[in-house]
């Protein structure tokens, strides 16, 4: 930014453009830029300028805005961490792979929706994507991405080859990984098939009793078909099938032929994802002959002209998927039904997918497109599928690099407005024409500057430039109302333009990512008790929460007054209001059968925070399911005992207790011990005193083991909403202490005292509970 010299307070400049004027006008220039020289005698130096104080000063308070923006609104970029040896950001985009169920290939469902757990992995139920670039980086290939997903099914066991984008050649590899579980889980086997250029798009079939794989390598210029050898992990060339740079082609059977689809972006007048072709062979090693009306599409790249997966058949006829790259590249499917396929003739008519797109945006693993399709139907006749996916556009993030260059331009532009409004900068002239080294000059130079056109114009420009700022100040008066407020606007609008620059430069994604447990991911239903008095609460509640990635299902206690209808509620995910008969707190945690997860988020409707810290906290439940993990964590100690606010529990570098209005347990289990009947006479309390439920799971907790049953985690942020609404439940603190302090003497009869336990902060190597 230092390219522009600053003409400083009580400098004079002379305007015109020749003669005496000119003269006066570089006196002016070679006087303040004296200031960088060492033993200058100048005035007004540029050390001591107000000039260049204020943008020093500029410097300091916006850096450090930036610097607590960034630290403690803009999520951490998870992508990047998942894998310290890839997952690299890629401008390509961070693309991962799900698994998708259903008895027909028009009715398939995320995994998640299957409810299938695994212990070992903490995962109840796994969630997509099942298959990461850490998946494959963690197998010794470091990659950025994996896509372009193809299914191999041999009986029980699912072979899955996909496209790795390598962290350091930056091509497309072949990966292979295996699965003995219909996907829940995969092994990953390694690298299948890496060529000196890149690939992708690994479409495997059988043919003669061999397994063939003929993968994308346009960058070669040919279409190359590959025979197993050692299956899945060694391929030997067999044939190459075209000398032509076809992307994303398949081979498929139909009235006795086979048929080549693919598409060729190299010819003149092709249109870039818009185009297909289609050859004919009877035999997938050819000869291949093209289709009469090739290139059968050469159209807008959104109509589903290029490929995006395996053909099916279902019901007699053939399918065919096709990419819609019109808002970006790969942004969604769209399926075909070929009604007419000769070597003549060729009819698609597009039906329904079936797929609903996620409404979570960027927190979705597959929120911004999805761009390949494999369905296959097992032996059992349930058919299983998948699909890649990515939460961010193609080309997000040199995007995101010169949104942020521009912000930063902005904020530099209005500071040096800013300097002028305000007299610290008094006018700019071009380093050209002013440059911090003038020495002498020679005549040649000063003859050929007196006689430049251009020369004479440049100065005549930087000199009515100069006298900008007086005629600012005259015109705004910076020292009046209404240039006060000029002033401000300028002031906050540089202010939205440092954020923004951060959080382009340094913000990745701006996805809250949820993040995995050995390798898996999961979900958690999302409960809140309410009544109708906290309606606005509740809609802003469910609007934000149902946006962060692991939420599977939010379900409302409503515990008086009429409900309101689900169409009120804006929501990414199922809500189900569940209608109390007595508005009891303990309702907080009654058994509920339809209850699809095993964890459970209790999380107050008036209490707002960042996804990133939710799903930070479900990471740690996953670590620790017998615990009840939280974020406000509180020390019950004294004789008799007293309950104290949260600054009491770092006093004393510790605590035995975490309020269940935010936090994660297992549904199962907490919900079995508050309803025991052990647990019948803390529930009276509770009901008599219409408080401490959150306190009476604690001591059921502690009282049931001996090891540490509570751990803390620190949000970024946490805004009370009914501060607003002016609902508060508890609005006089000290009332509400005093009751809570009598229910842990109750209960420490009831089920023994907990104040020698005690749970120490700053004990996570990741710092989440400082």
């Amino acid at each position: 930014m230092g390219s522009l010299p600053i003409a400083v307070s009580g400098s004079t400049v002379h305007g015109g453009g020749s003669g005496g004027g000119d003269s006066k006008w570089w006196r002016w220039c070679n006087k303040n830029t004296s200031c960088g020289k060492s033993g200058s005698n100048g005035g007004d130096g540029c050390a001591n300028s107000s000039a260049c104080v204020f943008f020093l000063v500029a410097f300091v308070c916006l850096a450090s805005i930036g610097g607590l923006y960034c630290r403690f609104l803009l999520p951490p970029n998870v992508h990047t961490t998942l894998s310290s040896l890839g997952c690299n950001e890629d401008n390509e985009g961070s693309w991962s792979i799900g698994v998708y169920y259903g008895d027909s290939p028009f009715n398939l469902k995320p995994i998640e929706e299957a409810n299938v757990w695994r212990n070992k992995t903490a995962a109840w139920p796994v969630a997509n994507p099942v298959v990461t670039c850490a998946s494959a980086s963690g197998a010794s290939f470091p990659s950025n991405f994996v896509a372009d997903p193809f299914l191999y099914v041999q009986g029980d066991i699912l072979y899955l080859f996909f496209e790795a984008k390598n962290s350091i050649t930056m091509q497309g590899d072949i990966g292979v990984a295996r699965s003995t579980d219909k996907g829940a889980t995969w092994e990953q086997l390694g690298v299948a098939l890496d060529e000196d250029w890149h690939l992708s798009y690994p479409y495997v079939f059988d043919y003669n009793g061999n397994i063939y794989m003929m993968p994308e390598g346009s960058a070669n210029g040919d279409l190359r078909l590959y025979r197993a050898v050692k299956f899945p992990t060694e391929w030997k060339l067999e044939k190459v099938l075209m000398k032509k740079p076809l992307v994303d082609s398949f081979i498929t059977q139909h009235d006795g032929k086979y048929w080549l689809f693919g598409s060729d972006h190299s010819g003149i007048g092709a249109k870039k994802n818009g185009q297909l072709e289609i050859w004919y062979s009877s035999s997938p090693l050819g000869p291949w002959k093209p289709h009469k009306k090739n290139p059968i599409y050469n159209t807008d790249k959104s109509k589903g002209a290029r490929n995006g997966g395996r053909p099916f058949l279902y019901d007699g006829h053939l399918h065919r998927a096709g990419q819609d790259c019109g808002e970006t590249y790969g942004r969604r499917l769209r399926l075909f039904k070929i009604e007419v396929l000769t070597p003549t003739d060729y009819k698609e008519v597009e039906v329904p997918l079936g797929l609903k797109e996620s409404m979570k945006g960027r927190n979705a693993w597959n929120g911004a497109r999805s761009h390949q399709l494999d369905v296959q139907q097992l032996s059992s006749g349930e058919w299983v599928a998948v699909m890649d996916g990515d939460r961010v556009p193609s080309g997000d993030v040199n995007r995101r690099f010169i949104l942020g260059c521009a912000s930063v331009l902005g904020v530099v532009m209005l500071v040096i407005l800013f300097g002028m409004l305000l007299g610290a900068v008094k006018g700019l002239v071009p380093l050209s024409w002013c440059p911090h080294n003038a020495g002498k000059r020679s005549d040649a130079t000063f003859d050929w500057e007196r006689s430049s056109l251009l020369s004479n114009r440049m100065r005549l420009f930087c000199s009515r430039l100069n006298r900008a700022s007086s005629s600012l100040r005259a015109r705004i008066k910076p020292r009046t109302c209404s240039g006060g407020l000029v002033l401000a606007v300028i002031f906050l609008v540089t202010l939205v333009l440092m954020c923004t620059g951060v959080k382009y430069i340094y913000g990745g994604s701006g996805a809250q990512e949820a993040y995995p447990l050995n390798g898996q991911y999961s979900q958690f239903t999302l409960l809140t008790m309410t009544y109708d008095a906290r309606l606005w609460n509740l809609k802003m509640y469910v609007k934000h929460y149902s946006r962060c990635s692991s939420v599977r299902e939010i379900v409302v206690v409503w515990n008086k007054g009429q409900p309101p209808e689900l169409s009120e509620l804006d929501s990414a995910v199922p809500v189900r209001i569940r209608v109390e008969e007595q508005n009891s707190l303990n309702n907080r945690f009654k058994v509920d059968p339809l209850m699809k997860t095993r964890a459970v988020l209790e999380l107050d409707d008036d209490i707002m925070m960042p996804c990133d810290d939710v799903e930070r906290g479900f990471k740690v439940w996953r670590e620790h399911p017998e615990r009840i993990v939280g974020f406000y964590p509180r020390l019950a100690d004294g004789n008799p005992l007293k309950y104290r606010a949260e600054n009491h529990a770092r006093e004393h570098n510790g605590y035995n207790m975490i309020l269940t209005g935010a936090a994660f347990m297992d549904s199962k289990m907490a919900f079995k011990k508050y309803w025991s009947k052990e647990a019948a006479a803390g529930r009276a309390v509770v009901d008599k005193l219409f408080n401490c439920e959150d306190v009476l799971l604690n001591y059921l907790y502690a009282n049931a083991s001996s090891s540490s049953t509570v751990e803390y985690v620190k949000p970024s942020w946490a805004i009370d909403t009914s501060k607003f609404s002016g609902v508060a439940i508890s609005r006089n603190t000290q009332t509400h202490y005093g009751l809570r302090s009598s229910c842990l003497q109750k209960f420490s009869e009831m089920y023994g005292s907990i104040s020698s336990r005690k749970s120490e902060f700053h004990h996570r190597s990741d710092g989440w509970d400082v």
